[in-house]
């Protein structure tokens, strides 16, 4: 496929099965901040029933049911009022917001269910978590914490390739513009330069404070059904066009040597999935963990070649209004707050609904979705009109 105006058809006898049969029919999000009143059921019950107003249905619509660091989906399907013939609890790695969505639409295409509320609720600023300290799965290498393992991945991309720390101020300087374009973001209202960025102060070498992303109190829940049911409802739909997954586990607790890239670039087989490619796709959403997460992103799919991140996001590549691919419009975790996935996939769909004001991107008729970790994935959504 060419051209950016549309997102032709493709031929049905090549066609994955599931190509745009399920679709995003609500959104729902909380504000982010430190909450100490409420707790992550409170904070899933306000999602969700934001994305229900969103989508014009009540809890009774509800059939499907899957949540994310809530601790019992029996107390919170109790507390909306949902009593659902598919339901389930995840585990709680940010990585399980992409395999979350699967799992829905797998559900919906097999008749499990036929509207899914998919729910995500996070107090860990109130309860101030700690992700990794103490006895974790990192400290038999003498590491505590992802930062860490993310900080030696960095330096060895920085001793094979020759990017460096500056590199990565190009993604953090490009979130925070963004988010202060957003109102409800975390850091709005405050931007950054890339001198600012380039003095921060030390977390793990190299990295640096304005590297990593931003714990916060918030939930968020996304409404999936079938493509035919969406379009009976409130909103105009998002289509779900396409998603690959690649797990490897022999990296285990240990920096992964190869940087994912394997398994990102076995994740390229979502264009054929969603039938149309890169070229094709307006923005970015892209799991903001780390900024070097971004760069590994970038390269395991094919934006460049790997080795080539640094110099590919120089220059606004990743900033809306400059850049070919707009990235984390709202502010991703690094400067909206870090929902570890949910929230960069809601934008993605809000941007498809052109419900983004200031941080639009013009025209926007595909978005891409990717996660780089031991369970790597992608997805690609598109306007029901593309």
């Amino acid at each position: 496929m060419t051209g950016r105006d549309t997102l032709a058809a493709p031929a049905l006898s090549d066609a994955w099965p599931m190509r745009d049969k399920i679709a995003f029919a609500g959104i729902g999000t909380t504000r982010y901040g430190n909450f100490p009143d409420t707790d992550s059921y409170g904070l899933g019950c306000e999602a969700l029933n934001a994305a229900l107003d969103d989508a014009g249905l009540t809890p009774g619509d509800i059939d499907g049911l899957i949540v994310s660091r809530i601790p019992s989906y029996e107390r919170f399907a109790e507390m909306m009022g949902i009593n659902p013939q598919y339901c389930l609890l995840t585990e709680t790695p940010g990585r399980f917001s992409g395999v979350s969505l699967a799992l829905a639409a797998q559900a919906i295409a097999t008749g499990a269910a036929k509207t899914v509320a998919l729910v995500y609720g996070n107090n860990g600023r109130s309860v101030r978590m700690n992700y990794g300290g103490g006895d974790s799965l990192w400290s038999p290498w003498g590491m505590t914490s992802p930062g860490a393992i993310h900080s030696m991945m960095w330096r060895r991309h920085m001793h094979d390739f020759g990017t460096t720390h500056a590199d990565l101020g190009h993604v953090s300087l490009a979130f925070r513009n963004h988010a202060c374009l957003n109102p409800d973001a975390v850091m709005h209202g405050k931007p950054i330069t890339l001198e600012e960025h380039a003095t921060a102060r030390p977390i793990c070498e190299p990295l640096k404070l304005l590297d990593y992303c931003l714990i916060n109190d918030g939930g968020v829940a996304w409404i999936m059904t079938s493509a035919e049911r969406a379009r009976d409802m409130k909103r105009p739909p998002v289509l779900l066009s396409g998603y690959a997954r690649q797990d490897r586990f022999s990296y285990g607790g240990a920096p992964a040597d190869d940087y994912w890239y394997p398994t990102l670039s076995a994740c390229r087989s979502v264009y054929d999935r969603a039938g149309f490619g890169r070229e094709d796709v307006q923005g970015l959403g892209i799991y903001d963990n780390f900024t070097p997460t971004v760069m590994f992103s970038l390269e395991g799919l094919g934006f460049c070649g790997q080795g080539e991140s640094g110099d590919f996001v120089k220059d606004g590549t990743l900033q809306l209004g400059t850049g070919r691919w707009p990235t984390n419009t709202s502010g991703g975790h690094l400067s909206d707050s870090y929902m570890q996935g949910w929230g960069v996939i809601a934008e993605c769909i809000r941007q498809l609904r052109g419900d983004c004001g200031a941080r639009q991107i013009p025209d926007a008729k595909a978005m891409q979705y990717i996660c780089a970790t031991h369970i790597a994935q992608s997805i690609l959504f598109r306007r029901d009109d593309a």
